[in-house]
């Protein structure tokens, strides 16, 4: 994606259009600890920077102006970049740049500060929260200026604390609190499945006509069943392919898939095909240490499958397209997953998925039968339900169809329009109040 550095603030007038049309919507993003610049799937980036650029692009495409706040986590980022036409992101001083995740919630405050102080939030329309850290900055900006505030999640605490990987972390009491307070001051929240819905209506309380169930959607353009899948393949060496994708943490369960492929030289049939793991994906918070690159290796080693277990960087989108092509299966043992990105640009290039029956790849897999839902995360369950696919080319063409199938009824432009119709409709219950703030559009 084309980036250009600017400076100021960017003005409705930018935009092409009749000079007696309405001004656009202006849009604030909030993504106070990941921006959509970075690469998804090292470090604190994965789906939801992929979400913030695909929704992005699509609500400029609709004639928004989208301003997206991050936090400054480089010495040597200009204030502003440019993402195309209508989309800017800016970056905020809060903490230290290289501050690690854990750390980012005492600098909240310094990150509103430097928010409410910006050029470009003055003339927000709406303001939408991503992650709990953002909420707790939105909840604030929204009192401030008196415009709505949108909430994504992305995750849940209480979901996430329901599931935790052997010695992983807790989630905070702090978080708990936050995503409370978020959940009663929001006008709207946006969810990515009925399950995720129900939950916050559950144990968080919220009211139901208040949470809306906007599905994320996939790039066809790019996730796709390609043109030669076996090109692909034996660009990888052939045999029998299985990829995981995602940031090497213990909550997606990188080490259950290691433990899957040695588990599976008991059930395969001695061929003489080999049998590899691709994983692609970069250390990740509570990972380092645990299940981070040195970390794989050594688990590889002592199962026995350390030549045939490839530990690869994140790759970007059409790599990674690629590489779902290439494979008989994606695994995907996560412990909690919100959506489930990876397993939908898995269908939608044709591959089958085994993962989790957990949280949103229930949503994403359901009962189409592009994959298999695993219950719980023994290694040998996983192993069993790779089986089929790693052996019969029928199963796995039959799985592959019914997943791309799947996945053709996602798309961003779905995800943008029911966005847009959540704005409006907090605006219109906003706009008295709002009309009425000195220095608002049309005070």
């Amino acid at each position: 994606m084309a980036q250009e550095a600017i400076w100021g603030d960017r003005r409705p007038s930018d935009r092409a259009g009749p000079a007696a049309a309405s001004p656009p919507l202006r849009i604030g993003l909030l993504s106070v600890h990941t921006s959509p610049l970075e690469q998804p799937g090292s470090g604190d980036s994965g789906g939801m920077n992929v979400y913030l650029t695909s929704l992005a692009a699509r609500l400029a495409g609709r004639g928004a102006d989208v301003d997206i706040f991050t936090r400054a986590s480089g010495g040597d980022l200009p204030p502003t970049v440019r993402m195309g036409t209508g989309v800017a992101v800016h970056h905020i001083e809060a903490g230290p740049p290289a501050a690690p995740k854990g750390d980012l919630a005492s600098h909240l405050c310094a990150f509103y500060l430097g928010l409410a102080a910006h050029p470009a939030t003055a003339s927000l329309d709406v303001v939408h929260g991503h992650y709990w850290m953002s909420g707790w900055v939105g909840r604030q900006v929204s009192r401030r200026l008196g415009v709505p505030l949108v909430q994504t999640f992305h995750t849940l605490a209480r979901e996430k604390n329901d599931s935790l990987a052997p010695g992983d972390t807790p989630e905070t009491t702090l978080r708990l609190a936050a995503e409370d307070r978020i959940v009663g001051a929001a006008d709207a929240i946006i969810a990515p499945t009925p399950l995720e819905a129900a939950m916050l209506r559950e144990r968080y309380r919220a009211r139901s006509g208040k949470v809306h169930v906007v599905e994320p959607g996939v790039d066809l353009a790019v996730f796709n069943t390609g043109i030669d899948r076996n090109a692909a393949r034996q660009a990888l060496g052939g045999g029998r392919i299985i990829l995981f994708a995602g940031r090497l943490q213990p909550l997606k369960g990188p080490d259950v898939a290691i433990r899957t492929l040695a588990a599976l030289d008991r059930l395969l049939p001695d061929d003489g095909l080999p049998t590899r793991l691709l994983v692609v994906g970069g250390a990740s918070g509570s990972g380092i240490g645990t299940v981070d690159p040195p970390s794989l290796r050594r688990l590889a080693a002592e199962a026995g499958v350390a030549d045939r277990v490839a530990l690869l960087a994140p790759r970007i989108q059409p790599q990674l397209a690629a590489l779902y092509r290439a494979a008989d299966a994606v695994i995907m043992p996560s412990r909690s997953e919100s959506f489930g990105l990876v397993a939908l640009e898995a269908q939608a290039c044709g591959t089958p998925v085994v993962a989790a029956d957990v949280g949103g790849l229930r949503h994403v897999i359901g009962d189409g039968g592009g994959g298999v839902l695993v219950k719980g995360h023994a290694p040998d369950a996983y192993a069993a339900a790779l089986v089929p696919f790693l052996c019969d080319a029928r199963v796995r063409a039959a799985a592959g169809e019914a997943g791309r199938r799947r996945a053709g009824r996602f798309s961003w432009d779905r995800t943008a329009t029911a966005t847009m119709d959540v704005y409006r409709e907090v605006l219109r219950e906003r706009v008295p109040a709002v009309e009425a703030l000195p220095g608002r559009r049309g005070a």
